[in-house]
């Protein structure tokens, strides 16, 4: 079974950046893989999605321009850089493992990480 372990996330000031981070506990190189996000109060929403090869990315309007879905070149880590953060941006973020929007289409998540921004 697949585990994914996330780091990064913390606070930070409107207009900065963050980075997370997604380590599996055996290759990526098959699976699509995606970022979602849940705020205090609202249902899990999709962040971005990359598939398999790297090669396509899917992302949701809110973020499109500002984040960015990438794999890591030793296939076993996602990454998420996120820039030019604002406060609507604070959440929980997880990372997980599925291709689409729909979160029934993911089987296996991250523990998830906290991200919040001041304004």
């Amino acid at each position: 079974q697949v585990q994914l372990v996330q780091s990064g996330g913390g606070e930070v000031q409107a207009g900065g950046s963050l980075n997370l981070s997604c380590v599996a506990s055996t290759t990526l190189n098959n699976y699509h893989m995606a970022w979602f996000r849940q705020a205090p109060g609202r249902q899990r929403e999709f962040v971005a999605s990359i598939n398999d090869s790297g090669r396509t990315t899917v992302y949701a309007d809110t973020v499109k321009g500002r984040f960015v879905i990438s794999r890591g070149i030793a296939k076993t880590t996602l990454y998420l850089q996120m820039n030019n953060l604002n406060p609507e941006d604070t959440a929980v973020y997880y990372c997980a493992r599925g291709w689409g929007t729909a979160i029934s289409a993911y089987d296996i998540w991250g523990q998830g990480t906290q991200v919040t921004v001041s304004s």
